[in-house]
This record gives structure tokens, C-alpha cells and sequence, in this order.
């Protein structure tokens, strides 16, 4: 019989230690549960931290990205774009200065501010600017024109253009004046280029009787071009 009491004793103590084993996971996990039931607290301002949303800004660590020093950047192509006067456009224009530039296009010179300045105190040295487009012929160039002396005509100033241009380029009296407007040299360079050239017998008194006053722009007649 003590053998008997004695082993009951053991099973007691056996579902006394179950029993706890069973109250202390318990316990552990109502634990667990509380916690992630109950809301954080910011340590600053005892107040609960929410999760961010997409809507709330952010407002903990931002994330650093380091590259290495030998991580070459992609190439940037930057694409530009130039335009060209032509020479309808000019005609279009109609005036001294859009002649000018004609020449020029059509002898392959830049079209520059002193280039076209040049040339149109050239062309008032010859014909003045209220009659520019006297005979279709602004410089009273004798290529091409029926007239020895540069008083012939053309059929249009943009013919009187092409040949002025041809003159330019093809004859060797005029390599300086070339020179100068290929170079877009300063109008007065060139200007002293057309002086000391056989262009005009005068040599527009080397100067003297050549202006530097800005040319008006004037419109030549429809019919001219």
C-alpha cells in the first residue's frame, strides 16, 4: 500500500509540471498577441508610431547608393541643329541687304554682319541706295552683263547676283576681296581690299569717297527680281 501511495504521488507531481508547462506557453503567447495588438510608442513623444503608408512622407533613414570611382557616366548625345538662308528666301526679302546676302550664298562665302555690311556700302558706292537695282546690276559688274564698263544689265538681280558671286570667285583680279570675305574679315579690310582691286578705275579715291554711315534698307520692285 506505500507502494502504491507513493506512486500516486509521482503521477500528481507529473500533471503538476504538465499542467504548468501548459500555463507558461500559454502565457507566453497572450503575451505576443498583446504586443502586436497594441501600437508601438515613439520614445520621444509617448505617442503611438504608426507603420508609414503611401500617403504619409517618410520620415526615417533614406538609403545611400555608392558607386565606384571607376563607374564611368553614359555618354550624352545633345543634338544640334543649323539653319541656312537659301536663296528664294532672299529674293523673297527683296531688299539691298537680302542681295547682299545673295552674293554671298551664291558664292559660298559666310553670311556675316561684315560681309553684308561691305558689300552694301559697295553697292551704294555704285548705284546709291534709292536705285540700288539699277539694271539689275548693284555693282555695275561687267561679267556677263554686256558692258565693258559695268554699265550693262541682267534680267534679274538674282542673275546680277550669280555673276557678281562668279566674279569673285573666278577672276584673280579680286583674290583679296575674296580673301576678305571668306575670312569674314572686318568690313574696313575688306573695304580697302575693293579699293586697291581694278574694280573701279577711281579706287573710290582709295577711301576717300567711300562711306561707313549704316545703309538703309531699301525694297527693289517685284519685277526686278
Amino acid at each position: 500500500m506505500r507502494h502504491a501511495r507513493h506512486g500516486g504521488a509521482r503521477s500528481g507531481e507529473r500533471f503538476v509540471r504538465r499542467f504548468a508547462g501548459v500555463l507558461s506557453v500559454t502565457a507566453v503567447l497572450g503575451l505576443i498577441a498583446t504586443l502586436a495588438l497594441a501600437p508601438l510608442t515613439r520614445p520621444d513623444a509617448g505617442e503611438p508610431a504608426y507603420a508609414a503608408s503611401a500617403d504619409s512622407p517618410h520620415a526615417g533613414d533614406t538609403q545611400r547608393v555608392e558607386v565606384a570611382a571607376d563607374v564611368a557616366a553614359p555618354a550624352i548625345s545633345h543634338e544640334s541643329y543649323t539653319a541656312a538662308t537659301g536663296p528664294q528666301t532672299l529674293v523673297a526679302g527683296g531688299t539691298n541687304h537680302d542681295w547682299a546676302k545673295l552674293v554671298l550664298v551664291f558664292g559660298g562665302f559666310p553670311v556675316t554682319d561684315e560681309n553684308v555690311v561691305v558689300i552694301t556700302q559697295w553697292m551704294r558706292e555704285e548705284n546709291g541706295p534709292d536705285n540700288w537695282w539699277n539694271r539689275n546690276n548693284p555693282l555695275n559688274n561687267g561679267n556677263g552683263s554686256g558692258g565693258g564698263s559695268g554699265l550693262g544689265s541682267y534680267a534679274t538681280l538674282q542673275v546680277g547676283a550669280e555673276y557678281a558671286a562668279d566674279s569673285l570667285r573666278r577672276l584673280s583680279f579680286y583674290d583679296a576681296i575674296e580673301a576678305g570675305l571668306d575670312a569674314s574679315a572686318p568690313a574696313a579690310t575688306t573695304a580697302a581690299a575693293i579699293w586697291q582691286s581694278p574694280w573701279a578705275t577711281s579706287h573710290y579715291g582709295n577711301g576717300a569717297h567711300w562711306s561707313t554711315s549704316p545703309v538703309p534698307v531699301v525694297d527693289a520692285p517685284a519685277s526686278a527680281w
